[in-house]
């Protein structure tokens, strides 16, 4: 028994051993580290700023013997200043401004230079006319012209923006351009008074065309979807070309947003005078006012509100110069004051809705440019902006199935935008 329990207490005695050990040397490992002052730790970590050699770009990279700038024609800019900017040396400059093809760009084109380190002209290539892209060469004798056919690409933009103040604000601020801003204008005119019927809070969503070439944006094209939501209505418009090859806006029940109509034979405006009574500014007293007056600068195109035939084009009296169109249904519209008319307008000629027929001006008795607009039914002047305005033909059903498979990803683009604030989606 005794044997059997000595190698147990050689055991505990070695192990005591060593913790005494292990403690005294740690102990030991403490009591060595001398005491340190703030000076002596805060000297330990001084910052050190040693200045280093930086190499410029010329001594790493060697200069380019040519370099490729890009820049965009400002509107009001000369070509001069283009091609400053661009970098091209005044000796080419001056050749270049002598050449009637550069003289065709338009504000807007995105022009590309490849320019040598001295300022000479290689290259230069912009989007001219007819979708073509002009390019100038440097040539023995000077420079040499090419156009070359090019093939835009078309994707699809999503927006949205909310009304404060006006649409062209809301628009502005979403970066939706002008020409996308009218079409909406026009798209809803049937349905919403943009002159007087906007609400702050309104709120709209917009699907359109962007061609652009290599990635650069071109032009806009079509809308394709939007919605408008004005003091707290939806109004919904999808875009369909028919079999026939005519296309226009529906909602998605394939019923047509546009009317028989225009709301307005502005694209755009401010109405200056109502329709009801008023006081004359040039009689001084009270009459009736049998239209609205649109305000809006000289020149500002104007429009013929619905299919009809021109049945006035002349001078009357106080109206000035005036056009009369006679409408189906015993409907005849009146626009007067205007500046002139268009070139093929005379009696007997059928007009389109939405085409040119004139521009407004300040004939007869006006104080200002604006256009004088009336809206008659059997000889009885109407209030344009309050009268119910028959709407035009709803989807046929034979073609409803190819409406509904081209409509229905519009709406569901719609619908994307619509579940949060998104401002733009492409």
């Amino acid at each position: 028994m005794q044997s059997a329990r000595r190698p147990t207490r050689a055991r505990s005695l070695r192990a005591a051993v060593l913790a005494g050990l292990v403690l005294s040397g740690i102990v030991a490992a403490f009591a060595t580290i001398p005491p340190q002052s703030d000076a002596e730790l805060a000297l330990a970590h001084a910052l050190v700023i040693e200045p280093l050699p930086i190499q410029t770009a010329a001594q790493v990279l060697p200069v380019p013997a040519r370099f490729i700038r890009e820049e965009r024609f400002q509107s009001g800019e000369t070509l001069g200043g283009l091609l400053s900017r661009l970098g091209v040396a005044d000796e080419d400059a001056a050749r270049l401004l002598r050449m009637k093809e550069l003289r065709r760009l338009r504000p807007g084109a995105t022009v590309t230079g490849e320019i040598d380190a001295d300022g000479g002209l290689a290259r230069l290539n912009y989007l001219g006319a007819r979708d073509s892209l002009s390019v100038i060469v440097r040539a023995q004798d000077g420079f040499r012209v090419t156009e070359q056919p090019v093939a835009l690409q078309t994707r699809l933009v999503m927006k949205s923006g909310v009304i404060r103040s006006s649409l062209f604000a809301a628009t502005d601020a979403s970066a939706i351009p002008d020409a996308v801003a009218i079409q909406l204008a026009e798209v809803f005119a049937g349905d919403i008074d943009f002159h007087r019927g906007l609400r702050k809070g309104d709120r709209f969503s917009v699907v359109y065309e962007l061609q652009t070439l290599d990635g650069r944006p071109v032009r806009t094209g079509r809308v394709l979807a939007a919605e408008f939501r004005n003091q707290g209505k939806a109004h919904r418009a999808v875009w369909f070309t028919g079999t026939d090859g005519k296309g226009g806006y529906y909602g998605a029940d394939g019923k047509a947003l546009r009317k028989s109509f225009l709301r307005s034979p502005l694209e755009y405006s401010r109405v200056s005078s109502g329709f009801g009574m008023r006081h004359h500014p040039f009689l001084q007293t009270w009459r009736a006012h049998n239209g609205v007056d649109y305000a809006a600068p000289s020149g500002t195109r104007v429009r013929a509100v619905g299919d009809g035939v021109v049945d006035f084009v002349g001078r009357q009296g106080g109206y000035g110069n005036v056009i009369i169109v006679r409408h189906v249904g015993n409907i005849t519209t009146l626009y007067a004051h205007l500046m002139g008319y268009a070139q093929s307008l005379r009696k007997g000629v059928n007009v389109a809705q939405g085409e040119i027929i004139g521009a407004v001006g300040q004939s007869g008795w006006a104080t200002g440019p604006h256009l004088h607009y009336e809206f008659r039914i059997a000889g009885q002047a109407r209030d344009p902006l309050a009268t119910v305005l028959p709407a035009a033909l709803p989807i046929a059903p034979n073609e409803m199935g190819a409406f509904r498979g081209q409509a229905e990803p519009l709406v569901a683009r719609l619908d994307l935008i619509g579940q949060g604030d998104l401002a733009s989606l492409e």
